[in-house]
């Protein structure tokens, strides 16, 4: 069996994922995005999502992702570490920004969640 990719909790999670800016294909606007933490939503918002907080131009974002997807991956045989769903979450937000698709707040289904832990090459 190959070693499992692991990127590990280092350094504040604030600095989990740098910040980036993401251009829009529709207006060609660019968004700076900042990653501020993450938390268990279950507790806070009633919600079975793993909720990661993000800035956009300043604003609030949260990309809530789907406990249960987590779950999955875990039943493969390791658990997502914080910085590795942040970069879930990040990469989530990059899609829809770069689409003009903004919202205060994101729910990413489980699917959705396996396939870009799958499209980030995280094993």
């Amino acid at each position: 069996m190959p070693p499992h990719t692991i990127i590990p909790n280092q350094g504040s999670m604030s600095q989990f994922v740098g910040p980036f800016d993401v251009s829009s294909t529709l207006t060609d606007e660019v968004h700076h995005v900042r990653f501020s933490h993450l938390w268990n939503a279950i507790s806070t918002r009633h919600s079975d999502t793993v909720d990661t907080k993000f800035f956009v131009n300043g604003r609030g974002v949260i990309v809530a992702l789907a406990h249960t997807g987590l779950v999955r991956f875990a039943a493969a045989g390791r658990n997502l570490t914080d910085r590795e769903a942040s970069f879930v979450a990040a990469e989530f937000l990059r899609s829809r920004l770069q689409e003009e698709d903004e919202r205060p707040l994101y729910d990413v289904p489980a699917e959705e969640v396996l396939q870009l832990i799958q499209k980030l090459g995280i094993r």
